[in-house]
Parts: C-alpha cells; sequence; structure tokens
C-alpha cells in the first residue's frame, strides 16, 4: 500500500490509544457550541494527530473538527487533510465502543487516502490507490446481492428522509452501527448500503469515503453526482454510500 495510507493508519492508532485511555477512566462531557457533546478525549487525540501530520507531511493544511469549533478553520487547498479525532462521542459516552479515529487526505476535492480506526473493538481500516485494507488483509465491497441489500445506518442519528430513500431500495436487513464503521463495513462486504440524510460534516466521511472507494465502491449525492471535499463550511448534503454496483 502507498505509504500515506500507512502512515495515517500509524498516527491514527497513537490517537486511538490516547481515546482509549479517556474511555477506560471516564471524561468529562461539555457541550459546544451546535450542542454537540464533546471530551478530553476529543482534544487530546486531535493535538496528538495535528502534531503528527505536521512531522509526516509539512506545511500541508489540515481541517480537523475541534479546531474548527474553536473557530480556527483553515481553508481548503489543492491538497489537505480532514481529522475527526473521535467520530461517535456520542457511542464514545455510552460505552458501546462503536467510535473511530478519522483521517484522510483530499487532493483536488477527492479523498485519495483515509484511515479509520476503531479502538475499542480493535478494527483498522485503511485505504488508497492500491487498495483497501483491515489490518493487513485486503478486503472489497461486494455486488448487491439478488435477494436484497443489508443496509447499515446511524445509531444516533436517525432521519425521517432517510428511511424515505430507502424505500426506493431492495432492503432485507438493517444494522445499525455509530460513526465511520458504516463506510467500512460497506467497504468489508458486510452491509452493502449506507444512507444519510441529516447533517454531516466533510471530517466525518472523508476517511470512510476513501477506504469504500479503495474497496471498489462509491459514494455520491442523493442527485447522483460523487461527493466531493473542500466545500463551503465543510457540510454535507444527503449522500449514499455503496458497494459495487
Amino acid at each position: 500500500m502507498a505509504a500515506t495510507a500507512q502512515i495515517l493508519a500509524e498516527i491514527a492508532a497513537r490517537a486511538g490509544a490516547v481515546v482509549m485511555r479517556h474511555y477506560q477512566t471516564g471524561a468529562e462531557i461539555r457541550q459546544k457550541t451546535d450542542n454537540s457533546p464533546v471530551t478530553l478525549a476529543d482534544e487530546e487525540a486531535e493535538g496528538l494527530i495535528l502534531a503528527e501530520l505536521a512531522k509526516a507531511f509539512p506545511n500541508v493544511p489540515v481541517v480537523a473538527e475541534e479546531e474548527a469549533a474553536a473557530g480556527r478553520v483553515v481553508a481548503a487547498a489543492e491538497r489537505f487533510f480532514l481529522v475527526d479525532p473521535l467520530d461517535g462521542t456520542r457511542e464514545f459516552i455510552s460505552g458501546n465502543g462503536e467510535f473511530t479515529v478519522n483521517i484522510a487526505e483530499v487532493v483536488n476535492g477527492v479523498p485519495v487516502a483515509g484511515a479509520v480506526f476503531a479502538p475499542a473493538i480493535n478494527r483498522m481500516f485503511l485505504g488508497d490507490a492500491l487498495g483497501a485494507f483491515e489490518g493487513a488483509r485486503p478486503i472489497r465491497a461486494r455486488p448487491a446481492p439478488a435477494d436484497g441489500l443489508i443496509a447499515v445506518g446511524s445509531r444516533s442519528h436517525n432521519d425521517a428522509a432517510t428511511e424515505k430513500f430507502l424505500k426506493d431500495f431492495k432492503v432485507k436487513q438493517f444494522v445499525s452501527a455509530g460513526s465511520s464503521l458504516k463506510f467500512c463495513l460497506v467497504a468489508a462486504g458486510e452491509a452493502d448500503i449506507y444512507a444519510r440524510g441529516g447533517r454531516t460534516m466533510e471530517w466525518d466521511t472523508a476517511a470512510g469515503h476513501a477506504v469504500l472507494m479503495a474497496a471498489g465502491g462509491s459514494v455520491k449525492r442523493w442527485s447522483g453526482m460523487n461527493l466531493g471535499y473542500g466545500k463551503p463550511g465543510f457540510e454535507n448534503p444527503g449522500f449514499v454510500a455503496r458497494g459495487i454496483l
């Protein structure tokens, strides 16, 4: 695999160790201005990731969730990184283990490399131009089964628009999961479709998007256009992530 994806995975693993230290001992929960929760785990993990990215990729801009929440928003560039140090803070707080560390490289609006690490369940996903992997094992999205799709959706953020969108698909089973693990389950062939109409930010999706694309899948807007990155405000529209069509 290319060097960038491996470096991102190594950084994500170190950040995951920081997150797990707080997960095991408990972390104070605060509310951000958008009323979403944040903990010291988010902030310490992000600090580590920013420092490590600065060493490995000097002068490449990084857009990170907690920096953005504090008003320190870096402008997107031709090449930049997107970081969510603790995706699934609600899952972290509830103790179900379905939270991830997300790091993605974006070039010309496309997530070309990404690492998604779920430290509580010890699953590391990474992807780049040479393929997608769980750890060292290659993974591949699967073609849509003829008897119906396995849909994976948000454990904490279900919405009526997404339910309506999925009615156009032959879904035989619905599985709930937290964080960007949903992209990775599709990438690994454990699910077939993940649709989301509710609000998400680019740092929530870029790393999982990179892994899924590397596994042969796709992520598109509900309009059918590819989901790109570096949008104003770094906010996503509704999207659908799918396996091999």
